[in-house]
């Protein structure tokens, strides 16, 4: 009989979530054998190359939602009938808790029951295949990780928990606490997060608090030959264009760099709801021959990019709804490219870079700052070739994939490593 870990995610395959693909395919390489559930579908016009390399097969959970009524009260008896106290508990463990999808989050509580129902059905089916379901875990600790611990408390399932960044920061309290409490492990991407959680969670009942950072392939990112450069020098960066990326602080910034003399050509690759804010915000500071907005990109152009690139620059801050990153993963990549970075300190990225060590960094919001710092390495190639090797080494150090998915192997199947306590 072979074990199968359940994975669940919010949508798949989603673009800005490349390293949840990359976590998959490198557990697979360890001999994991996993099967995905998402909630709905991506429904982008992109989607990464590498996905098609997965061999884990993906369920939508809304297709099962959307059966005739008949079908769907079947899958409740099938369940009710399997273990009618647990089905009875769950259920009303989601009715006297109405708040338990408060904050950041798409599905109600009663949404995420119907899930949790659907799943625990698939569960059967693989065990009917003669396999044994040995973990579910969760990425995102709204909407994947209530459905997660609803499957737990319907099938008695092992589960686990991934928390990122807004997902644990814009759910109230007593929320994270329900979802930790059914929860064997919680692991997030940085120590920040894991000091919020541990501050928030009672200590008699948490589960272990991990940090498992997202790890990036060092193969497929690779610093170019020493010596090879662009003139003018080429800035990149790369997200989401919304508030919490700091796109707004980094095109005044480099309206500053432009007006004392540097010069440069910069891309951003990534699309979000500021793209036409961003867009007149070029005009109006007079940097149309300078910056292009290049829209969303797969993974396979954004490492061509960094292939290509002098400078990388990411601008974080807290947006005015307390969301913010953990560390992003586009800043590991850049790294692992040997590229110099500029970025600030917001959310955990100082856990990675430490200022004129391995890159620059600002406070969060502090234009003149990163347009003096920009300036500075688009000015000096000696100092980008110093802090882009050093970055490499960073990431060759602590930012391994291979080595997080070993590590996160030692949390989602704890019978092959008896212990999850003292990862790092």
């Amino acid at each position: 009989m072979s074990d199968r870990v359940i994975y669940i995610v919010r949508s798949w395959p989603r673009l800005s979530q490349t390293f949840i693909v990359n976590e998959v395919l490198a557990l697979e390489r360890r001999g994991l054998t996993l099967a995905i559930f998402s909630l709905v579908r991506a429904r982008e016009d992109i989607v990464q190359p590498q996905v098609r390399d997965v061999r884990a097969p993906v369920r939508y959970l809304e297709d099962d939602l959307g059966q005739p009524w008949r079908q769907r009260l079947r899958a409740h008896q099938q369940v009710f009938r399997a273990a009618p106290a647990r089905y009875v508990s769950a259920g009303l463990f989601v009715l006297t808790h109405p708040g338990l999808a408060a904050g950041y989050g798409e599905c109600s509580p009663l949404r995420c029951f119907a899930h949790a129902v659907a799943l625990v059905g698939r569960m059967e089916e693989i065990r009917s295949a003669g396999e044994s379901v040995v973990n579910v875990h969760a990425h995102f600790a709204h909407d994947p990780a209530l459905v997660g611990m609803l499957v737990a408390r319907l099938s008695g399932e092992r589960f686990t928990f991934t928390g990122h960044a807004r997902d644990l920061l814009q759910i109230p309290a007593r929320s994270l606490r329900a979802r930790a409490a059914r929860a064997s492990a919680l692991v997030t991407c940085c120590q920040a997060n894991a000091d919020y959680i541990n501050a928030v969670l009672p200590a008699e009942t948490a589960p272990p608090v991990l940090v498992v950072h997202h790890g990036v392939d060092l193969e497929r990112f690779r610093p170019r030959p020493a010596g090879e450069g662009t003139s003018p020098p080429v800035l990149l960066s790369v997200g989401r264009l919304v508030e919490k990326k700091g796109f707004a602080d980094l095109l005044h910034a480099l309206a500053i760099a432009a007006a004392g003399g540097s010069e440069f050509r910069c891309r951003i690759f990534g699309d979000g709801p500021l793209h036409d804010e961003l867009s007149g915000m070029i005009e109006h500071l007079g940097l149309t021959d300078r910056v292009e907005l290049a829209g969303a990109r797969s993974n396979d152009e954004v490492v061509s990019a960094l292939g290509r690139a002098d400078v990388f620059a990411l601008t974080p801050l807290v947006a005015a709804d307390g969301d913010r990153d953990g560390i992003p993963n586009v800043l590991v990549e850049a790294m692992a490219s040997g590229l110099p970075v500029v970025t600030t300190s917001a959310g955990g990225i100082s856990e990675l870079v430490r200022h004129e060590v391995n890159g620059l960094m600002c406070p969060p919001g502090d234009v003149a700052m990163l347009a003096t710092s920009i300036s500075a390495l688009l000015a000096d190639p000696a100092t980008r070739s110093r802090l882009g090797e050093a970055g490499r080494r960073t990431v060759e150090n602590d930012y391994d994939i291979e080595t997080a998915a070993r590590d996160l192997e030692r949390v989602l199947v704890p019978r092959v490593h008896h212990q999850v306590e003292g990862l790092s």
